[in-house]
């Protein structure tokens, strides 16, 4: 004999809760993955986008909708769409177990990725294989946060594999080109030069002074700063390539 589901149950796919205790109850709704952030940073102003049910629950998962004397007792109205609201501000989204992991993957995966196309092998200058950068995340004992994104977690990865594992790595040479009138160039070059791990060219034409060195990507602002400071607008600092490694030099 087949298991008779509730009549007023509601399955819910795809849905992402956020949790508000206040007044010493616990508030929920249920939303679409993904809309809660859009909401909060404004690419999403349509609520009937974000939600999956329009209603405010105590518990999503068992169906308990929230009563209007509850709703005005915690947040001063019984309107749904203005506790939505407050909810999807100041909510908590609450994550799986699974969903958790499965990001967590994704976002170790996505740092090792830019750590492999930033960074080569000091002995051959040859970019590595992303799985090997994983494998020495994991020998340093990198531990990566969900609340920030990848880009902004890739110079404390790199520290951390350079500390904590076997793997020998060095953020890859910049290859920038700097163009002074002639007067500044001749009494900028030993700083220019100092910064410079690898001058490539060097080349004086009429009132033009440029040099093209290879650079540790931490001098890039060094050299920018004394171009500002010492040409008053008269000096160019251009990248030519980004990350240089043995294939492209």
């Amino acid at each position: 004999m087949p298991i008779q589901q509730p009549s007023n149950q509601i399955k819910l796919t795809n849905v992402s809760i956020v949790r508000l205790k206040k007044g010493g109850k616990r508030f929920e709704i249920a939303c679409y993955k993904n809309k809660v952030q859009e909401w909060r940073n404004g690419v999403e102003t349509n609520l009937d986008d974000v939600l999956q049910i329009s209603n405010v629950f105590t518990n999503v998962s068992k169906g308990e909708v929230a009563k209007s004397n509850d709703l005005q007792k915690a947040f001063g109205t019984s309107s749904v769409d203005d506790v939505v609201k407050e909810i999807l501000k100041k909510g908590e989204v609450q994550v799986g177990e699974k969903e958790r992991e499965h990001d967590l993957t994704a976002l170790r995966k996505e740092i090792a990725t830019l750590v492999a196309e930033k960074c080569v092998d000091p002995a051959t200058q040859r970019p590595y294989p992303v799985g090997m950068i994983e494998k020495a995340m994991t020998e340093a004992g990198v531990s990566v946060k969900v609340g920030k994104n990848a880009k902004s977690q890739v110079a404390e990865t790199l520290r951390l594999i350079q500390a904590g594992s076997k793997l020998p790595i060095q953020r890859a040479r910049m290859r920038v080109r700097v163009v002074v009138p002639s007067t500044d160039g001749e009494r900028l070059e030993p700083q220019i030069e100092s910064s410079a791990e690898r001058i490539e060219r060097r080349e004086k034409r009429d009132d033009i002074w440029e040099i093209v060195v290879l650079i540790d990507p931490t001098q890039f602002k060094v050299l920018n700063d004394l171009l500002v400071k010492e040409c008053k607008g008269k000096g160019r600092l251009e990248t030519l390539t980004l990350a240089v490694t043995a294939d492209n030099s």
